[in-house]
């Protein structure tokens, strides 16, 4: 399943409003640490695709929605379930990391 590249003024409609669980990767093209996380996030839409949505958010392109979320660091990895954001891994961390956490709200 492609991953999806979400901007300030679809971020509602693609995120908060979606009827699955959302996991939402806040990144940036200059930024090493995402593009080491990029390959597992993948990895995950691939695995998870009937299950969960995965989308992008460039943070430089998109500030409103990173102001927003308080996004001070990216890497973030952002957990949305219906709507409300429900958990958060800030960095490049391993792809067991995001799965566990991505399990407690399956």
């Amino acid at each position: 399943m492609p991953i999806l590249q979400v901007v300030d003024s679809s971020f509602e409609a693609e995120v908060i409003k979606s009827d699955r669980i959302v996991l939402v990767d806040f990144w940036a093209h200059w930024c090493g640490p995402c593009r080491m996380i990029a390959p597992v996030v993948n990895e995950i839409a691939n695995e998870y695709q009937n299950v969960i949505k995965v989308v992008k958010v460039d943070t430089d392109s998109n500030p409103a929605i990173a102001a927003e979320y308080g996004i001070r660091s990216i890497p973030t990895i952002m957990i949305f379930k219906n709507g409300t954001r429900v958990d958060t891994v800030i960095g490049a961390v391993p792809k067991s990391t995001l799965i566990n956490t991505l399990d407690k709200y399956l």
